[in-house]
C-alpha cells in the first residue's frame, strides 16, 4: 500500500465513523435529520476521495471516466427527481426500486471483478468468496426487489401468487445457486457463474410472489438487508474499506428492523418467505355474527363526539396514506388541541407499506414528534380514551387477533375497541390485506364513517369548528 493510497484508507475511517454517527442520530425523531445529513456528507466525502485515488492511479482509460461522468449525472438527475416528485404515499415502491438498483449494481461489481480477476487467473481463495456471495444476494435482492415494488405499486396482485410447482421448482432454484456456487470456489468457471446469476434472480422472483400484501412491510426490511449485504461484499471484491463498513451497517439495521416487523406481528420469518399471506384490498360484502350490524354516522355527529372529548387518539393506517390524508389529520388535530382536547397518535410497526411509513407521513405534515406514541405506549392509554379516531387502518385494529384459529391470531394490535367510542374512516366495508373481515367494525361501540379519508378529514374539520363557532 503507498503513502497516498494509505491517506485514501484514512479518509475511508473518517467516512465509516460518520457513517456510524448518522445512523446513530437516526434512532431519534429529533436528531434524524441531522443524521441524515451526516451520513450524507460521508458519503460526498466517500465519493471525492474515491475519484481523488482514481485520478492518482491513472487507471481509468477515457472511455472509463464517460461512463463515470454521464452515469453519475444520470444517477444524480434520477435521484433528485424522486425526491422532488415522488408522493410519500409512493416511498415503499420507492425504497424497493433503491433495493433493487443497490443490489444489481453490487452483483454487477462483483461479475466484473470475477470476469477480471480470471483473465489473471487468481479467481480462487477468498477473493472467490466474496464475489459469489455478493453476486448471490445481489441477483437475489434485483429480482425480488423488482417483484415486490411491482405489488407495491399496483402491477402485480397484492395476493399470494402460487402455481403448481412453485415451491419445489423455488427450492431445485436455491439449490442449483448455491450448488454452483460451491463448485466455483475450487474451480474458476464463468459459465458457471452466470448459472448463479440466472438461478439467483429466478429464486428472488418466486421467493417474493408467493407473500401476500400483509407482509409487504417485512419483506421490504429484509430486501434493504440484502442489499447492504450484496454491498458490503463488493466492498471486499474491490477493497473498499467505506463500502464494506456501508454496507455493513445498511445490512444490520436492515436485518435487526425485520426481526423486530416480524415480532410485530407474531410470525416467523419462515414463514413469511414461505406462507405468505394477504389478499390485497378489495370490497367484501358485511357480515359478521348474525345479530351484528354495522352503525354508521355523520360528519356532524362525528363532531359532536369529538369536539367535546377529553382525549382522543388517532390511529392512522395505509388508507389514510393512499388519500394523502396527513396534513388534513393534522389540522383536525390542531383544532380539537386548542379547544384543550388531548390529542395523540397511535403507530402500529406494520401499518402502511413500509417500517415507519405513518411516521413518515405525520412528519411531513409537522405533527410533533412526541404525539407520535408506539404501540407498547399507547395501549395502556385508550382505556382512559373517550373517542379512538381510526383513519384506514384495518389489520392491526382487528380483534379476531386475539383468538385462535384464523391468518392474524396472536398479531399484537392497537386495542381499539377499549375506547369509550371508535370512529373508523373507510372508503367501504373492505377488509385488509390479511383478507379477513375487521370484528371491530361490528363492535357496538363503532361507528362507520364512510369517505375517502382525505374527504372525510375536510368534512370532519368543518364540522367542529361550524358546532364550536
Amino acid at each position: 500500500m503507498s503513502g497516498f493510497t494509505g491517506y485514501i484508507q484514512l479518509v475511508y475511517v473518517l467516512v465509516a465513523a460518520l457513517f456510524v454517527i448518522g445512523l446513530h442520530l437516526m434512532n431519534s425523531p429529533a436528531t434524524a435529520r441531522r443524521g441524515n445529513q451526516v451520513a450524507l456528507t460521508g458519503m460526498v466525502i466517500a465519493v471525492i476521495a474515491t475519484l481523488v485515488l482514481l485520478i492518482h492511479d491513472g487507471t481509468v482509460t477515457a472511455a472509463g471516466w464517460t461512463v463515470i461522468i454521464v452515469g453519475s449525472l444520470l444517477g444524480s438527475a434520477v435521484g433528485l427527481w424522486a425526491a422532488r416528485t415522488v408522493q410519500m404515499t409512493a416511498m415503499p415502491q420507492l425504497v424497493s426500486a433503491f433495493n433493487s438498483v443497490g443490489g444489481g449494481a453490487a452483483a454487477l461489481v462483483a461479475i466484473y471483478g470475477y470476469y477480471e480477476a480470471e483473465a489473471r487467473g487468481a479467481v480462487l481463495g477468498t477473493t472467490s468468496v466474496f464475489t459469489v456471495l455478493d453476486v448471490l444476494i445481489g441477483s437475489v435482492t434485483f429480482s425480488g426487489s423488482i417483484i415486490a415494488a411491482g405489488k407495491l405499486q399496483g402491477w402485480i396482485g397484492g395476493q399470494p401468487i402460487i402455481f403448481r410447482g412453485s415451491r419445489l421448482l423455488n427450492v431445485t432454484l436455491a439449490v442449483v445457486a448455491i450448488g454452483t456456487a460451491a463448485f466455483m470456489l475450487t474451480t474458476a468457471s464463468l459459465p458457471a457463474l452466470f448459472i448463479v446469476v440466472l438461478a439467483a434472480l429466478g429464486f428472488g422472483v418466486l421467493m417474493v410472489l408467493p407473500i401476500g400484501g400483509a407482509d409487504m412491510p417485512v419483506v421490504i426490511s429484509l430486501l434493504n438487508a440484502f442489499t447492504g449485504t450484496a454491498v458490503a461484499m463488493a466492498g471486499f471484491v474491490i477493497g473498499n474499506w467505506a463500502l464494506i463498513v456501508a454496507g455493513a451497517l445498511v445490512g444490520a439495521s436492515g436485518g435487526i428492523l425485520t426481526k423486530l416487523m416480524a415480532d410485530a406481528m407474531n410470525r416467523s420469518l419462515t414463514n413469511i418467505i414461505m406462507g405468505g399471506f394477504g389478499t390485497g384490498d378489495s370490497v367484501v360484502a358485511v357480515g359478521g355474527a348474525a345479530d351484528a350490524h354495522v352503525r354508521s354516522i355523520a360528519a356532524d355527529d362525528a363532531a359532536i363526539q369529538l369536539a367535546y372529548a377529553s382525549k382522543v387518539i388517532i390511529v392512522p393506517g395505509y388508507g389514510l396514506a393512499a388519500a394523502q390524508a396527513q396534513h388534513g389529520v393534522a389540522e383536525l388535530a390542531t383544532l380539537l388541541e386548542d379547544r384543550g382536547i388531548e390529542v395523540s397518535y397511535a403507530i402500529h410497526p406494520v401499518a402502511g407499506r413500509m417500517p415507519g411509513h405513518m411516521n413518515v407521513l405525520l412528519a411531513e405534515a409537522n405533527v410533533p414528534y412526541p404525539l407520535l406514541k408506539e404501540m407498547e405506549e399507547i395501549n395502556p392509554e385508550f382505556g382512559r380514551a373517550d373517542v379512538a379516531l381510526v383513519i384506514g387502518a384495518n389489520d392491526v385494529t382487528n380483534p379476531a387477533a386475539r383468538r385462535p384459529g384464523n391468518e392474524i391470531s396472536g398479531m399484537p394490535i392497537l386495542d381499539v375497541d377499549q375506547a369509550r367510542s371508535i370512529i373508523v374512516v373507510k372508503r367501504s366495508m373492505g377488509h385488509g390485506y390479511a383478507g379477513l373481515e375487521n370484528e371491530l367494525y361490528f363492535d357496538p361501540k363503532t361507528s362507520m364513517y364512510f369517505a375517502d379519508a382525505k374527504k372525510a378529514m375536510a368534512q370532519l374539520t368543518a364540522a367542529v369548528k361550524t358546532l364550536v363557532a
